[in-house]
């Protein structure tokens, strides 16, 4: 049995250093040769790649172990990999819905009523500027510019920015103003763009709730919730060509290491694609 699990082992690590020497070749230079940050590029190509955590984990003690032996035989002065991490500091890639998901998600709610105007404005929003739940439900009226089609919120921090609105949300959110609104509103209401059956704030809790109903009647699997339209937002922006540094801009994101995560879901998904419809893959 030990020779078995031994045997088992000698093979992950012989698979495991091929993908290393593939990186490298890809990188147009020697295994000796790669630097830090290209291993460190590895290792998010692994894990984007659908490598499991673990496995990743087992790939870069590979790593770490044939860069000692370099070291070891006199090949290299120090090795590159010294305390290279594998999943740590790359945590599970966020989901998001597709496009034809989103557009079912949006069309459940019932734009005849006043709480479905609501709704759907709300949900359209969300989508159109990937704000937190937090800075959706804490919109005032007064911070929308319908006619310069723009937004802006406080994030964490107290920080204010200026998110663009498409034209879908402008619709939206003018509808629900003209037609809406001042059906739910009470002379106690607070200045709040978004209000309760009752006049009251909509909280972020009530909106969470609302939003899985919408997405168990669209039919849609797993948990959806308001991070995951804001998943899907930043997402759908860079499928389409959108810079990064915008994307950390309109997202709030104090560092722009936080937002290229949703590179990690890119390449992931380009990698799917391309397994699936490459005919030499």
């Amino acid at each position: 049995m030990d020779r078995r699990l031994a045997a088992n082992s000698v093979e992950s690590y012989a698979r495991d250093l091929a993908r290393l020497a593939a990186h490298a070749a890809g990188a147009d230079t020697g295994l000796e040769r790669l630097t830090r940050p290209q291993l460190e590029a590895f290792v998010r190509g692994l894990l984007s790649g659908g490598l499991s955590p673990r496995s990743a984990a087992r790939a870069v003690a590979a790593v770490r172990g044939f860069y000692r032996y370099l070291v070891r035989e006199g090949s290299l002065p120090a090795s590159p990999a010294e305390d290279l991490q594998g999943a740590r500091p790359w945590p599970a890639l966020p989901k998001y819905l597709s496009s034809d998901e989103v557009d079912r998600l949006i069309d459940r709610p019932d734009i005849s009523t006043p709480l479905g105007l609501r709704d759907r404005a709300m949900i359209e929003v969300l989508y159109a500027t990937g704000l937190r739940v937090s800075e959706l439900v804490g919109l005032r009226a007064r911070d929308v510019s319908l006619s310069g089609g723009y937004l802006t919120c406080t994030g964490k921090g107290g920080r204010q920015r200026l998110v663009p609105l498409g034209d879908r949300a402008v619709s939206c959110l003018r509808q629900y103003q003209a037609r809406a609104r001042p059906e739910l509103a009470r002379p106690s209401s607070p200045p709040r763009l978004f209000l309760n059956a009752r006049g009251g704030a909509l909280t972020r809790v009530g909106f969470w709730k609302l939003l899985k109903g919408y997405a168990r009647q669209a039919g849609l699997m797993g948990e959806v919730s308001p991070h995951v339209l804001r998943h899907s937002f930043a997402t759908h922006l860079l499928e389409h060509g959108a810079d990064l540094r915008a994307i950390q801009l309109m997202l709030g994101h104090a560092d722009v290491s936080t937002t290229q995560i949703y590179t990690h879901v890119h390449e992931a998904r380009m990698r799917a694609v391309y397994d699936r419809f490459h005919p030499r893959r």
